[in-house]
């Protein structure tokens, strides 16, 4: 899951990148650091420092030096790669203090065979006040948004006579899972020491992931008119239950950097080989299965068509009136469906990019702004379908009378038909939803 969340992150990347040999003092294959760290904090600055988390790491050393090693080049720099240091869920004090020490012990081989040590650089990469401006703004305006088309959907579907069907409760409880995610806790990361705000941000950005992939089964399926059984969630178990699953792998994983963070924040999985083989096999694995799930909702949306144009051959039988208003149900729905299918591109896209970018620390100039820029669009993008989707399944307060049933009949030559901007009707199911054959069992 990704790490750029929506409170202050401080991270610190310790970047070897200026080591020097000389003459019996090579770096050697495989070497290892052994690295003396704490760091410290103050608001102000007569106060005493007080230490925040102090360790003792090893990360791997992998240098390569640009030219022969010879005496002609003695005193010349390796390139070095990035190593982690430390990683912070919080900035909320105003100093901080880092020490680093690269104790020398023979007997126990720390810091044996790492060349000479000339310089060190510290790079330290955080969100900046103008992404946090804007992200801070977006969740405070998003969140009242959320809640009052929430309130506003639910109390259509009271109003009703029937119980609400499936696809409007897993709606609601998408718009629950997106209320979730948009509630602005980070505004309380800035006076409060919340170390597990990056953890939370992880296992609230899940369960929205979950919702969605959920949903989006579940609602193709509810309207595909070959399906048997249906408004019951038992029927998506093969389906849903991959994901829950997965969901679960991802959790466990992210826990067990992310749970260890809480209390050594130089704590990283990527520092061995090992750890980060696996780590690397938990994205490769994971992006392999979204981009099966982008095919399998194409394959589902396709029937989904197919089944509406199929029922499309009976619109010509219909009055003129009730044609025009089934014609623009489905034109509304076929769109909702494309914009579904966009959605779900770019949420998988964001998901692998997110994933590729955390694993691999490359956040230059020109990919933190990008990163930035895609980060907040695929977050309004995600408030912005989730509104549309409330506002399009909440039952109309249109009457339509015995006209609108679903033998095709016509209307009476006295009543008037209005048309609606939602694909609902105030005592029964959505109307592509009875359209393509799957009435609700109550």
């Amino acid at each position: 899951m990704s790490t750029k969340k929506l409170c202050m992150v401080g991270v610190a990347l310790l970047l070897l990148q200026v080591l020097a040999f000389l003459v019996g003092g090579l770096i050697e294959e495989n070497s290892m650091v052994t690295l003396d760290v704490s760091v410290a904090y103050r608001d102000d600055l007569k106060e005493e420092w007080k230490e925040l988390a102090s360790s003792v790491e090893q990360r791997k050393l992998n240098c390569i030096l640009p030219v022969e090693k010879t005496l002609a080049n003695e005193g010349r720099h390796y390139d070095c790669d990035v190593i982690p240091l430390m990683e912070l869920g919080s900035v909320s004090h105003k100093y901080y203090l880092f020490n680093i020490r690269l104790p020398v012990n023979e007997r126990k081989k720390a810091n044996i065979g790492i060349g000479e040590i000339r310089d060190l650089h510290v790079v330290s990469i955080f969100q900046n006040g103008g992404f946090t401006m804007v992200w801070f703004a977006m969740k405070t305006f998003l969140t009242p948004s959320i809640i009052i088309i929430m309130i506003w959907y639910w109390r259509r579907i009271t109003m009703m006579t029937r119980s609400p069907v499936l696809l409007e409760k897993v709606i609601f409880a998408l718009g629950f899972s997106m209320t979730f995610i948009n509630i602005p806790v980070e505004w309380f990361s800035i006076g409060y020491d919340w170390t597990w705000m990056l953890l939370f941000g992880d296992i609230r950005q899940g369960i929205f992931y979950a919702m969605l992939l959920s949903f989006w089964i579940i609602f193709c399926g509810e309207h595909m008119m070959d399906q048997t059984e249906r408004n019951r969630i038992s029927v998506y178990w093969k389906q849903v239950g991959p994901i829950a699953f997965g969901s679960c792998c991802l959790f466990i994983f992210d826990m067990c950097e992310r749970g260890v963070q809480l209390k050594n924040p130089f704590y990283s999985i990527w520092t061995t080989d090992v750890g980060a083989e696996i780590a690397m096999a938990f994205i490769i694995v994971a992006g392999i299965c979204a981009c099966l799930y982008f095919l399998f909702l194409c394959f589902m949306v396709y029937q989904v068509f197919r089944n509406i144009s199929g029922k499309q051959s009976n619109l010509p039988a219909m009055t003129k009136a009730r044609r025009l208003h089934y014609e623009g149900l489905i034109f509304r729905f076929k769109f909702l469906m494309i914009i579904t299918l966009a959605c779900a591109a770019l949420t998988i896209v964001f998901f692998i990019t997110t994933q590729i970018t955390e694993g691999n620390w490359k956040l230059g100039d020109l990919s933190i702004e990008l990163n930035s820029a895609f980060f907040t669009g695929v977050y309004g993008m995600w408030n912005l379908y989730v509104f549309a989707l409330m506002f399009l399944y909440a039952p109309s307060h249109k009457h339509y009378g015995d006209g609108q049933s679903n033998d095709g009949a016509g209307m009476s030559s006295g009543e008037e038909l209005q048309l609606t901007t939602t694909i609902t009707h105030i005592d029964g199911p959505t109307e592509v939803y009875r359209l393509a054959g799957k009435e609700a069992q109550e």
